[in-house]
This record gives structure tokens, C-alpha cells and sequence, in this order.
């Protein structure tokens, strides 16, 4: 199976910085894209960024830029960088991994457990 581990998250001021980490581990063959998802009380799970095999980022309307995904491919781990954080950026943000295991053979998606980020006004 596919794990991922995420670190980072936690209580900053506005303004602030937080980085977030992402590891992926496991029985990974490949991966196609990896990045993070956020959900705040009340809204739906939206995109915050990602970042494909070649290089290749995508980032939502609201934190581009501000924030910036970045990668360590020995590691199959990612970064979140997250500066000049608002409010409206706190949720709990969810890293995953779009991967091909060796159980299932096929691509899909893997999710991490999900990591608080609260910004303070």
C-alpha cells in the first residue's frame, strides 16, 4: 500500500509562513502527480497545488502567488510553502498522491490524514 505523511501544520498569525511536507512511502511503481487539498468547516474540498512527473505545477486561484509546491523525487516527498497566510487560509490541508502501487496496478489516488493550518487576524 501507498502511506503519506504529512507534516507542518499548526497556529500562525497573518502574514506568517508555515511549510507544509508531504512523504510518500510504500509499494510506489510510480507517481503521476502529487500535491494538497484544503477543506475548511462548512466548504468543500478544493485544490491548493500541484505537481506533476515533469515538472509541472498548478495552483489555485486563491494562493497563487503566494504559495509554492516544490519536491524531493529521492524521497517522494513534497513541500508546501505557504507565505503571507490570511484567515481565510486556515482548513486542514490534505496531501495526496496520484501513484501506481504494486497491489492495485492502476493509477488512483492515495490521501494523507490531513494537517490543521490556522491562520489568526
Amino acid at each position: 500500500q501507498v502511506e503519506l505523511v504529512e507534516s507542518g501544520g499548526g497556529l500562525v498569525q497573518a502574514g506568517g509562513s508555515l511549510r507544509l511536507s508531504c512523504a510518500a512511502s510504500g509499494s510506489i511503481l510510480s507517481i503521476n502527480n502529487m500535491g494538497w487539498y484544503r477543506q475548511a468547516p462548512g466548504k468543500q474540498r478544493e485544490l491548493v497545488a500541484m505537481l506533476n512527473s515533469g515538472g509541472n505545477t498548478n495552483y489555485g486561484d486563491s494562493v497563487k502567488g503566494r504559495f509554492t509546491i516544490s519536491r524531493d523525487n529521492a524521497k517522494n516527498t513534497v513541500f508546501l510553502q505557504m507565505n503571507s497566510l490570511k484567515p481565510a487560509d486556515t482548513a486542514v490541508y490534505y496531501c495526496y498522491c496520484n501513484c501506481v502501487s504494486s497491489e492495485n496496478r492502476y493509477l488512483r489516488m492515495y490521501w494523507g490524514q490531513g494537517t490543521q493550518v490556522t491562520v489568526s487576524s
